[in-house]
């Protein structure tokens, strides 16, 4: 009798973790998308659902995907979150949002305070018992002219004093309005020209940002990441003393000073990386 019932209560205990493992790797959508959007549900889902590392339209930039789809004959770009590991997909599920859902909420934020991104289409966030494991954010594709990094790269660049100008006051806005984007940097600002002399400008990389009273100090210190050369720093900062009431050696010294530690420590990063690699090849 005892015999039978340690067979059973063994095969019970078989049984049930069979059956939490298959629970726990049964996955489950969450899918929240634009009221404008909602018919293209179906649409939307499967094209996300396809996107993956082998297409010709897909971008790798060795954390995420970025893909461009057509819906309907609409151009959408489909942001492809990288895995997280076991510990930050926990997180993401219980304590934290999600990438995808920052990134869509952060975008609405921005276009409420009439500042440019990419039209936010949906989140899609994929779950297990564990955790988060997929994420994605869906937005309008922008056509765009050229980014910041251009205006960076060549000192020659078209028309480049103007829009370092409006950029500044592009940025001035976001200040205004209490938003420390912290990832203000070369690559997350796109930029279409509208007219002669006239230029948009659209951040993108959304999922990182404070909503906070911005100083002096945190807005100048929000310029380091631009990787800015002294010419470009004279010329916004003219314009951003103008706009908040500094005068320009305040406001000159303090962004010259932010984005050349910013660039220091990057540098000195750098060289540190390449000294590990130099003594690891001078052990082989």
């Amino acid at each position: 009798m005892v015999l039978l019932q340690i067979i059973v209560f063994s095969a019970f205990i078989k049984i049930s973790f069979g059956i939490s493992l298959r629970n726990m790797s049964k996955s489950k959508q969450v899918v929240c998308i634009h009221a404008n959007y909602k018919h293209l549900r179906t649409e939307i889902i499967n094209e996300t659902n396809n996107v993956n590392g082998s297409d010709a339209n897909v971008f790798d930039n060795g954390r995420n995907l970025i893909a461009k789809v057509e819906i309907e004959n609409e151009q959408l770009s489909v942001k492809s979150f990288k895995i997280p590991n076991r510990f930050n997909g926990i997180v993401y599920k219980f304590f934290r949002k999600s990438k995808a859902k920052r990134s869509y909420e952060y975008a609405n934020r921005l276009l409420k305070a009439e500042i440019l991104t990419p039209f936010p289409i949906a989140y899609i966030e994929e779950f297990n018992a564990l955790g988060l494991k997929r994420s994605y954010y869906i937005s309008k594709h922008v056509d765009y002219d050229f980014d910041f990094r251009e205006l960076i790269h060549n000192p020659k660049f078209q028309d480049r004093e103007n829009i370092l100008k409006q950029f500044t006051e592009f940025t001035f806005k976001l200040h205004e309005n209490n938003i420390n984007f912290l990832d203000h940097s070369p690559g997350n600002t796109l930029i279409t020209k509208v007219a002669d002399g006239d230029y948009n400008f659209y951040l993108i990389d959304l999922n990182r940002m404070q909503f906070e009273t911005m100083n002096f100090e945190k807005r100048m210190h929000n310029f380091r990441r631009l990787w800015l050369s002294k010419t470009m720093i004279k010329i916004m900062a003219v314009r951003y003393a103008e706009l908040y009431g500094k005068t320009l050696e305040e406001t000159r010294a303090l962004m010259l000073k932010n984005s050349r530690a910013f660039q220091k420590r990057i540098d000195a990063k750098k060289l540190r990386k390449a000294g590990r690699r130099l003594k690891f090849k001078s052990t082989d």
